[in-house]
């Protein structure tokens, strides 16, 4: 090997050795048994969400029933003695006044038969004068004048009968109302019982419902309930009867209200909506979308907290409709989440941006 060669590989381990040796006697020594600590993880970023603050306003809440409009009274007039319809007053559709007579029938003889028993009950009240004035002078016994007594009692009953028999010749309206049906013509034949007419009043009406059980401790009578019919008619009345024990089969109560009618509609008989007014209470509007589920099924919302975390309270809803629902539970003043809800989770700290701040 030449000179040159040598003195090239000796400068090449040298270099080697001194590499060595900074390595082992510089940034190394500098090692630990123990890793440095780690640097401290970055905050993570507080997620945004959008609110809208609303506030509880007066509410009157509403309890909806299905029911049947019926007229405030109805009577079918029916004859109390046999005879023929010899005269018709009234026809169908008819308004007719307490009192009016609706139609006449046959006498058969009835009118001959209250004077009869007139002059019965004048020859029985002198016999008796007579047999008084006898007994004065003992020219009579007190058991005769005693079956005078009766048979003039007899005879007073008997003309009463036929006294009333003639009355029930003109059957009279029993109150102010509308002739709904008539069911003879002139010269039929009746007989007592047989129906005559329907008479109906529906100046004003009577609402039914059944409230359901878990509903019924908040109706009383005379709240304020308001009628809508299949056609668009709205009535207004009040509750004047809630029944005191269930419906066996259904387990829901019967409740009537007075509906006030004096343009005579015609709707008696028709299908109807029962909204019964309850006492006023404070509840907040919101949309249906912003309503969720919470763990137990109940319905609720999603807003945030006064240290700014997301909070769920369950509510009570007391009337839903497409626009928006009227909800109890809640305070006074909620900031709702209307947008990021779903990526957030209930008591994780939120930036809440109300929603008009964002929308300029």
């Amino acid at each position: 090997m030449t000179k040159a060669k040598f003195g090239s590989l000796g400068l090449s381990a040298l270099v080697l050795v001194l590499l060595v040796v900074w390595m082992a006697t510089g940034n190394v020594r500098e090692a630990r048994d123990e890793a440095p600590e780690a640097p401290p993880e970055q905050e993570k970023a507080v997620p945004s969400v959008q609110v809208d603050v609303l506030r509880a306003r007066p509410y009157e809440p509403g309890l909806m029933l299905q029911g049947q409009l019926e007229p405030w009274r109805t009577v079918a007039v029916g004859a109390r003695v046999a005879g023929t319809v010899d005269e018709l007053m009234v026809e169908q559709g008819a308004r007719v006044t307490e009192g009016d007579i609706l139609l006449r029938l046959s006498e058969d003889g009835r009118g001959s038969a209250v004077e009869q028993w007139q002059s019965r009950i004048r020859k029985l009240e002198a016999d008796l004068s007579a047999a008084r004035q006898l007994r004065t002078r003992d020219l009579t016994s007190e058991s005769e004048i005693l079956t005078l007594q009766s048979e003039l009692s007899a005879a007073r009953a008997e003309l009463e009968r036929a006294r009333l028999a003639v009355d029930n010749l003109t059957p009279r309206a029993p109150f102010d109302g509308t002739v709904n049906r008539r069911d003879v013509d002139l010269g039929d034949l009746v007989q007592v019982g047989s129906p005559l007419l329907e008479l109906v009043r529906i100046d004003r009406l009577k609402a039914t419902g059944q409230i359901p059980q878990q509903s019924v401790g908040t109706v009383e009578e005379g709240q304020k309930v308001t009628i809508r019919t299949l056609d668009g008619e709205t009535l207004e009345g009040k509750v004047s009867f809630v029944a005191s024990a269930a419906d066996r089969e259904t387990r829901s109560f019967a409740v009537e209200v007075a509906v006030e009618n004096p343009e005579r509609k015609r709707v008696a008989g028709g299908s109807a909506t029962l909204r019964i007014s309850l006492p006023e209470v404070r509840a907040t509007f919101i949309s249906p979308a912003y309503l969720s589920l919470g763990e137990d099924g109940r319905p609720g919302v999603r807003y945030v907290g006064e240290t700014d975390e997301v909070v769920f309270t369950t509510v009570k809803l007391l009337n839903v409709t497409t626009d928006g629902a009227w909800v109890t539970g809640l305070p006074e003043e909620i900031r709702l989440i209307t947008r990021g809800a779903g990526f957030v989770s209930i008591g994780q700290q939120v930036r809440p941006v109300n929603r008009d701040s964002d929308r300029g």
